[in-house]
């Protein structure tokens, strides 16, 4: 399967530390986070990466050239950032007729299995699955709402009044389709714009395993404790676990290839 990364932001919640490091990069106990997205991609049968950049983008390109990534990588520079969902249509050609494909967002930190992702969104009927996971202050969050077969019947991006602890991972499976749900509009944002006209087309995948935003300074300071590498299956926060079943939750540019182990 091929993913898109998405890296192309600013990180300015991340400030001031962002300033000079691309968000992207920042380290988690010592290790680039972009090491640690394409070595799972590697793990979990993703074999194509693509990556949006926006600042800091000679930083990335040099970092990538110089380690040597263990999948293929595509950088793409926006001049201009697209949104989430831009960045998605404007590279349609790169899935080209793919059954599906995954979108990450880079300032996630998790060791979940992606290939158990990808199987469930193949053994169920939907356009996307989402991964959904627990947290304390959803308001901050997407929220999603399920029936009781585990389809997304309601997305709500940052509501004032959460009906929900679970929210949106910045892990989902799609299929092609989903890019002529895309509106023409720059940026373009998945959860703003994309999300709300997949409702009831879309499922959700409960993530039991460890999951944190980093993008925030406080989760970013989080991380330097409470990660403790690939192998660590506990969560950050309490999570039911994940089954073989939907989840039910009830509620009242340009482009670059950069091949595996290419160096400068």
């Amino acid at each position: 399967m091929k993913a898109f990364l998405l890296a192309g932001g600013h990180g300015t919640r991340l400030r001031p530390l962002t300033d000079s490091i691309p968000k992207c990069l920042v380290p988690i106990r010592g290790k680039p986070l972009l090491d640690i997205w394409l070595e799972l991609c590697a793990r979990s049968g993703i074999t194509e990466v693509l990556i949006n950049l926006h600042a800091h983008s000679l930083s990335i390109k040099q970092h990538l050239r110089r380690n040597g990534p263990p999948v293929s990588v595509r950088v793409v520079e926006e001049d201009q950032l697209l949104g989430s969902a831009g960045t998605l249509a404007a590279n349609r050609d790169w899935v080209g007729s793919d059954r599906a494909f995954w979108v990450l967002y880079s300032d996630v930190l998790t060791n979940t299995n992606l290939q158990r992702m990808s199987e469930f969104h193949f053994s169920h009927e939907g356009i996307a699955t989402l991964g959904l996971y627990q947290v304390p202050d959803p308001s901050r969050c997407g929220v999603a709402i399920t029936d009781g077969a585990g389809v997304i019947i309601e997305f709500e991006e940052k509501p004032q009044k959460p009906r929900s602890d679970w929210v949106f991972s910045g892990l989902m499976v799609a299929g092609p389709s989903i890019l002529d749900l895309i509106p023409p509009c720059i940026p373009a944002d998945i959860a703003f714009h994309v999300l709300p006209r997949l409702l009831g087309k879309m499922l959700a995948y409960p993530i039991k395993d460890y999951l944190l935003d980093v993008g925030t300074r406080p989760n970013y300071e989080k991380a330097q404790t409470t990660w403790l590498g690939p192998g660590d299956t506990s969560p950050v926060e309490s999570v039911d676990p994940a089954s073989s079943r939907p989840l039910s939750i009830n509620t009242q540019h340009r482009a670059q290839r950069i091949s595996p182990g290419e160096s400068s």
